[in-house]
């Protein structure tokens, strides 16, 4: 099943972005030759001016290399074709009514798509088109339990880690956490952690437990405190404790580490009284645990969430519902500039679910000094909206990149110094697109175009699937599956549905 790009806007983004890059390659080679000429000139007093900020020649500091025990930051590359074609997918058709999946998690490396569903861990390899139960799969990991916690991060050698219960009681506790190599279904280490009722409601015996990594660490937040182990063999490396009537609730992970905690006032039921309850975040040491600074939220804000922990930016709602404010952090975690979602003009999306996953935001992405948020849809004249960018020292409005007529476009994540953006057809003629937006230059190039069968369209809902971009690739996987209706009796179900280039084949 492959797509090619069709006469559209599209590929008139494509020309327009190739026509942008060859000045652009023009203007280079220019200024190189200038600045070896004034470099001969000036001998190595040159070199010492060049590299006196410990940039690049662009102007954009380069991150040093990440080892094996950094969480992973993929730049993908342009591929060789950009016509897509089905590289993976993932589905069923002997659902019965009635029938339930939870499949949380979804994670790929440049051979494996993995799955959570249910208590089991799956390992498929891209370029199948496995069903569950058909011995497809590469490598299963089942647990003792449910799976109740799950990050998206990866470590640079393809690992993560879940959280799951003790058993499939309902009233077994979820305080166990495995770390899993994605590439081969190897438990590396499993533990337990504590568990707290902190706050917890009559309803709930225990407060969702989060995880998430960051550089040689797996933290897990557990209401009375945050235990983080090693990556290699899964010791204790620290362990903190909250008393009184606050939890910690939630971390978010990758180049940095920032802990949630939430408290409420004394007497209240539970953390689920909003008028009572207030939100902090504080940054925290991977090695040690120790806190490096304190961000406190305002007395009023209904649920904090964190879209970055590296650069630090905290979303927070001051409604009934959906995001408010979005607030960009200094390094002693001071408010550096605030940007306003003005009612909905903005829209930031995190993830709402039964699994504490603070950093899931998927149509907020961070990087290059800005945050990038989608419109809210326009119908006025077809469908469409833009994609906005907000500098973080600022708050002020950075690029505007626009979907077009008749489809809609989002962000997926950053790649290096570029955007990773979903446009979607709304117009059912015109394809799919993957594309990567500069932020410095305002320019577009296209990676994938693509169509999509009809059974797979839901998969491209912001609420209840995830999308991921990943060597090369774009994956659709769904967070949930339910059987059909009673009176349907019968259904083809796209669980996760993968994009690849035609080159491949």
């Amino acid at each position: 099943m492959s797509f090619g790009p069709p006469p559209s806007v599209f590929t008139q983004s494509a020309v327009t972005a190739q026509t942008q890059q060859k000045k652009r390659r023009r203007r280079t080679w220019l200024l190189v030759a200038l600045l070896v000429a004034f470099v001969a000139g000036l001998g190595t007093g040159g070199w010492l001016l060049w590299g006196r900020d410990g940039g690049s020649p662009s102007g954009r500091s380069e991150a040093a290399a990440p080892g094996p025990l950094d969480v992973r930051q993929t730049v993908e590359k342009p591929p060789a074709s950009t016509t897509g074609a089905m590289a993976f997918r993932f589905s069923v058709d002997d659902m019965t009514p009635g029938e339930h999946y939870a499949l949380p998690g979804m994670w790929a490396t440049d051979t494996i798509l993995a799955k959570g569903i249910n208590r089991t861990l799956a390992g498929y390899p891209i370029g199948a088109d496995a069903a569950p139960g058909k011995n497809q799969e590469k490598w299963t990991v089942r647990l003792d339990g449910p799976i109740c916690g799950y990050t998206p991060h990866v470590t640079v050698d393809h690992r993560t880690a879940v959280l799951f219960k003790a058993s499939d009681r309902p009233e077994a506790f979820c305080n166990h956490v495995v770390l899993v190599d994605l590439d081969d279904g190897r438990e590396v280490w499993e533990r337990t952690f504590p568990v707290s009722t902190a706050g917890s409601s009559v309803s709930s015996p225990q407060r969702t437990p989060g995880v998430t990594l960051a550089h040689d660490t797996v933290a897990v937040t557990w209401g009375g405190g945050t235990s983080a182990f090693d990556l290699a063999e899964g010791r204790t490396k620290w362990r903190t404790t909250v008393t009184g009537s606050c939890r910690d609730d939630g971390a978010a992970g990758g180049a940095g580490l920032l802990v949630r905690r939430a408290c409420w006032k004394e007497g209240a039921p539970s953390t689920d009284d909003w008028d009572g309850t207030t939100y902090s975040v504080r940054k925290v040491d991977p090695a040690t645990g120790a806190t490096v600074w304190t961000y406190s939220a305002a007395k009023g804000v209904r649920d904090l969430v964190v879209p970055s922990a590296e650069p630090p930016v905290v979303g927070v709602s001051a409604g009934d519902t959906g995001l408010t404010e979005l607030i960009s952090l200094d390094a002693k975690g001071r408010n550096r500039a605030t940007v306003s979602l003005q009612s909905g003009t903005y829209v930031g999306e995190c993830a709402s679910s039964d699994y504490l996953v603070v950093d899931d935001c998927p149509t907020i992405a961070v990087g290059d000094g800005q945050v990038f948020l989608r419109s809210k849809d326009q119908t006025d004249q077809g469908t469409s909206n833009w994609i906005i960018g907000f500098d973080l020292a600022t708050g002020n409005t950075t690029r505007k990149f626009d979907s077009g007529p008749n489809a809609l476009l989002r962000p997926v994540r950053m790649s290096g110094h570029e955007l990773l953006a979903l446009r979607t057809s709304e117009d059912g003629i015109s394809p799919h697109a993957l594309v990567g937006l500069d932020p410095a230059t305002g320019g577009e190039r296209p990676y994938l175009y693509f169509g999509l069968p009809a059974e797979a369209a839901p998969l491209t809902s912001i609420d209840d699937s995830d999308v991921l971009v990943q060597d090369g690739r774009v994956f659709f996987g769904a967070k949930t599956a339910d059987g059909p209706s009673a009176a349907q009796k019968k259904a083809w179900i796209y669980l996760v549905l993968g994009i690849g280039s035609a080159a491949e084949k």
